[in-house]
């Protein structure tokens, strides 16, 4: 385990836990949270993602939760988050994609996964990504940075945090420009709830926009099929 202070962030790096987010809520129910926490984690037991999913946590990847204080929740928070890694992966020289709300492709393969949880008065950035090793078996195809650049965990923490800065405190118009350039599917047929409809994109509150027909649905938080 080491603490490690980066451009105003403090960085606890932990060889092998459960998760780094569980990790991160007991240091806030602690009351030993501060402002720009990330804690990092080679391995982890019981990672997990959206509805509590299993996320494989293989030695070589990036397991982080990234840690602020916030005053109140964020609705367009995860697509800020998703634009932030969508743009450090460019930064070497990856082309990548995001699937709604803040999964990061490449070439139309799950690469990385977002989670976003508040606790008390601060928000906590779950953020795992594939970087030597990808799992295989699950319901979707999965890769890994090395298969198109030399990427070292170190660096991608170091673009992350910097990235992570920028999109969070850039207005929600121009996160959502940028996030609708990096979307895919906009304008196709999904599956919504067990119906066909397209997917229009996202309004100015974050909102997921869908057409059934001549009808327009505005929905939060819910899982589309592509």
């Amino acid at each position: 385990m080491g603490n490690i202070l980066l451009a105003n962030y403090k960085l606890i790096y932990l060889d092998k836990i459960s998760s780094t987010q569980i990790y991160s809520h007991k240091l806030i129910a602690d009351g030993n949270a501060v402002d720009r926490t990330v804690v990092v984690a080679n391995v982890q037991t019981a990672g997990y993602g959206r509805y509590k999913r299993k996320w494989i946590s293989d030695n070589g990847n990036l397991y982080a939760s990234y840690i602020y204080e916030v005053e109140h929740r964020n609705p367009t928070l995860s697509y800020s988050v998703a634009v932030a890694v969508a743009e450090t992966l460019i930064h070497f020289g990856i082309t990548p994609s995001i699937k709604w709300p803040n999964d990061i492709l490449i070439s139309g393969k799950k690469v990385c996964g977002i989670l976003i949880e508040y606790s008390r008065h601060f928000v906590i950035i779950g953020i795992g990504i594939n970087i030597k090793s990808s799992p295989k078996n699950l319901q979707y195809e999965t890769t890994k940075l090395q298969d198109y650049a030399d990427v070292e965990q170190t660096d991608l923490i170091v673009v992350l945090i910097k990235k992570l800065e920028f999109w969070i405190n850039k207005d929600f118009s121009i996160v959502r420009e940028r996030w609708t350039d990096l979307a895919i599917a906009l304008n196709d047929i999904i599956t919504y709830r067990g119906t066909k409809a397209q997917l229009i994109g996202i309004n100015e509150d974050g909102a997921l926009v869908l057409r059934v027909d001549s009808k327009y649905i505005i929905t939060y938080g819910d899982e589309i099929s592509l």
